[in-house]
């Protein structure tokens, strides 16, 4: 077949199987690390609208490689001009998704995930456990009263930018301050309230909503913000449902539904940083087992 013996003599003129070196202990090491760049990049893209995106490429990029073989010289003459452009409009198409992706990049410190330097060090408690006790017993009490709401607990990340957004408060953590701030038709009660240490900052804040694709369609606003914000900074959001009284936790960009109150203070404990860092901190904050954390 004259297209498929043009393919092969292309491939034999790169590609030569005589010249291909011994494999030592690097290349080994190279292929693991590649591999599993591979799987993380395909598990970040299958988990955004970048996979759609991305079984069109693969189309295209099927098409182009049969032309190449049966030597369609009009098309392949249009892919060789039009590739420029073409890795432009990707850079565009994908701008949200990469932006992401280098967002939680640069969040993660990639040199203690591998090497505790020193696990006993000693780090600052970010809230009392009476703010843990106000915050959980808010939560369950506006729970059973059907009021909505979005409480955005400031870990690493900044939360200033959105703070901005809403009003500055600056009070002391207590149920009775949360209860009264989402009770319905009040002034406050409408958006998310941040909370940075034992000290309410800012109400009616505006955040970021959540595009993943995987969230149940019976999610309203309030969850997709609380997935959105916890996708571009490492806070934790707690989301009571006005429609079930249920509360969920949003962190790392999933969200954990139907969370029982004493589970809910066992983690805001663990959040505390109250002690010292243990092997078990640096792996995240959120284990709940045999639970959904896809929106199901």
């Amino acid at each position: 077949m004259p297209g498929t013996a043009s393919f092969m003599e292309i491939i034999q003129k790169y590609i030569s199987f005589d010249s291909i070196p011994m494999m030592v202990g690097t290349d080994f090491v190279e292929i693991i690390i590649i591999t599993f760049l591979i799987y993380e990049l395909m598990a970040w893209i299958k988990n955004t609208k970048a996979w759609s995106l991305l079984r069109g490429i693969v189309i295209i990029a099927v098409f182009i490689i049969l032309a190449y073989i049966f030597q369609m010289n009009t098309i392949i003459w249009i892919v060789r001009n039009a590739l420029n452009v073409a890795i432009m409009a990707l850079v565009v198409i994908f701008q949200p998704e990469l932006r992401k992706a280098l967002d939680v990049l640069g969040r993660k410190n990639i040199l203690t995930d591998f090497v505790a330097f020193n696990m006993s060090v000693s780090v600052d408690e970010r809230f009392s456990d009476k703010t843990v006790n106000e915050i959980v017993k808010a939560c369950y009490e506006m729970g059973r009263a059907r009021t909505g709401a979005l409480i955005v607990m400031e870990r690493n990340d900044s939360l200033s930018e959105y703070e901005r957004t809403g009003i500055e408060l600056d009070s002391i953590v207590s149920s009775q301050l949360l209860i009264n701030i989402f009770e319905h038709n009040t002034p406050l009660h409408d958006g998310a309230v941040i909370v940075k240490g034992n000290r309410v900052t800012s109400a009616t804040c505006y955040l970021p909503l959540s595009d993943n694709m995987e969230l149940s369609k019976d999610l309203g606003t309030r969850h997709r913000a609380g997935v959105g914000i916890s996708e571009v900074t490492d806070s934790l959001t707690l989301i009571v449902s006005e429609e079930t009284g249920r509360v969920s936790v949003a962190y790392e960009g999933r969200l954990y539904r139907n969370v029982e109150a004493a589970e809910l203070k066992e983690h805001l404990v663990r959040l505390q940083n109250k002690t010292r860092k243990t092997p078990d901190d640096r792996k995240g904050l959120f284990f709940w087992r045999g639970k959904g954390g896809d929106g199901s």
